[in-house]
């Protein structure tokens, strides 16, 4: 085997791990694992993935929860040369098997909470952990509790492909966002403090897997949970004294208004970061006054990385107004605003936002066209629109393809979300456009014990947008606003809600 010409992460990473000998660095229901003991795992299952014919330049996938083993196995194909993805679990199951096509990964393997997400017809070479089942590559735990911890030599190459990230995919089959371990080696290399209690409980496919890194990298503690659950999340962080935590801000929403907020230590809590939707002023308001000055908020996108951030110390209270911000562009990545003419905005336009920077992706995983479409000569074509205030600070004002003029006024749903949740009955609203039915959509949640009116939301919206905008306006009440698998608002769910109550109205 030849090594490569140039360090990548996982060099950082295996000495690091090295370091921490008998200390612990993950955490996972309850038992510990150690340095030492997460880096022979790693060698085992690189020398079994080896032996499957694992070698540079192949692709493993993973339907992989929240466990050790899939953090070691992703290593252990990183150490041979090989890519991996962990896979986004599309809602159907002709979507799964047409993104497990479009991966065309060398090898699956799948866990006993994810063995269900197989089809015997997928096309590809299986492997399990945990499980029995009729694979053709057997059960990879058991071949990697013989094989040898003893230390290999990293086989990646700069410019191999390390990492493909997928997205969520509620509208049809989800996208994967390539990147070569020069450019995972960029995004993961941040600062990170040697005592980070990192809780990971998101889906491994999306940037949970980075926040691993860099905790690991860092020197700190990856503690992993199952899923999102707000109580149990407040539990956690109480007895296994979290420093960081990643939420999407549904999650956020749904923790800060939960009633063991008031009952929970959450002292140990430096950092609390949100990203994923378009978060009114009003509800990062709400999470600030609730939840102390930890609350960071990002911008970015698995295509381009974090573009932005406004951090803890940026969420002032006195200063109302930058929580209607995405914050300060981050070093070393560059942002650009296409005006619909096509021509660059100056600084202060409002213009559709492009991306540049050493740790975006450099395509997409089989899809041409959409990679085409939207990476064009190093740049990322985002689609959100936004624009760069005068002290510098970047402000997302929606989907550029949803925002619209009526009258001289723009109207995206970012900002009729902002004016819905300033309502007093409204506890979260989530605005979507519906072009086919030519309507605008607000789901909303009300507070325990009131109702919210109709004709309330459509004469506030009124108020600042005008009436044409709110004659379109359908608004669906719900106890709660359906999630994606990342925990994102659904918005496809959220459509059909919307058309089935409006069959329902018209009968």
């Amino acid at each position: 085997m030849n090594t490569r010409p140039a360090p990548i992460y996982l060099d950082k990473l295996l000495a690091r791990l090295e370091l921490a000998g008998r200390s612990t660095v993950v955490r996972h229901q309850g038992s510990d694992l150690s340095g030492e003991a997460l880096r022979a795992m790693i060698f085992q299952y690189a020398r079994v993935l080896y032996d499957v014919g694992i070698t540079r330049g192949k692709l493993v996938a993973m339907f992989a929860p929240n466990r050790p083993e899939a953090i070691a196995i992703r290593y252990a194909a990183h150490i041979l040369g090989a890519g991996a993805v962990y896979l986004s679990v599309p809602p159907t199951e002709e979507q799964r098997q047409a993104l497990l096509k479009q991966m065309a990964p060398d090898l699956l393997v799948v866990f006993p909470e994810t063995i269900h997400y197989w089809h015997a017809n997928a096309g590809v070479r299986l492997a399990t952990v945990g499980v029995d089942c009729a694979a053709s590559c057997g059960r990879l735990d058991v071949l990697a509790s013989s094989a040898s911890d003893t230390r290999l030599d990293v086989m990646a190459w700069p410019e191999d492909l390390a990492v493909i990230i997928s997205s969520g995919g509620t509208t049809g089959v989800p996208k994967g966002s390539c990147r070569s371990f020069a450019a995972y080696t960029a995004m993961v290399s941040v600062p990170s403090p040697s005592d980070r209690r990192q809780l990971v409980n998101g889906h491994l496919a999306y940037l949970s897997q980075v926040l691993v890194d860099i905790t690991l990298l860092g020197g700190g503690c990856v503690v992993l949970e199952g899923a999102f659950e707000a109580a149990d999340t407040l539990a956690t962080i109480e007895a296994e004294r979290i420093t960081d935590l990643f939420l999407v801000e549904p999650q956020l929403f749904e923790l800060m208004d939960h009633p063991d907020v008031c009952c929970r230590n959450l002292s140990s809590l430096r950092t609390l970061t949100h990203i994923g939707a378009s978060a009114p002023q009003t509800l990062r308001l709400r999470a600030r006054e609730r939840l102390g000055p930890v609350i960071a908020h990002t911008y970015g996108a698995s295509e381009m990385g974090i573009v932005s951030m406004l951090t803890p110390a940026e969420h002032d209270l006195s200063r109302p107004d930058l929580f209607t911000c995405a914050g300060r562009i981050l070093p070393g990545v560059e942002v650009r605003f296409r005006l619909k003419d096509g021509s660059l905005g100056e600084p202060g336009d409002i213009g559709s936002i492009e991306v540049r920077s050493p740790a975006m992706a450099s395509g997409y995983r089989n899809r041409p066209e959409l990679e085409a479409a939207n990476f064009k000569a190093g740049w990322y074509c985002s689609g959100d629109l936004g624009r760069l205030d005068s002290d510098g600070y970047l402000h997302i004002l929606g989907r550029a393809a949803d925002a619209s003029e009526v009258n001289g006024i723009l109207v995206t749903p970012t900002l009729i979300q902002e004016v819905l949740c300033g309502l007093s009955s409204v506890r979260c609203a989530v605005v979507v456009i519906d072009n086919e039915a030519r309507v605008t959509i607000a789901a909303v949640s009300a507070w325990t014990g009131l109702s919210i009116g109709a004709e309330t939301c459509r004469q506030a919206v009124a108020e600042h947008f005008g009436q044409e905008t709110a004659a379109s306006l359908v608004v669906v009440s719900l106890d709660r606003i359906p999630l994606t698998e990342q925990g994102k608002p659904n918005r496809a769910a959220i459509k059909a809600l919307a058309r089935s109550r409006s069959l329902v109205d018209a009968a």
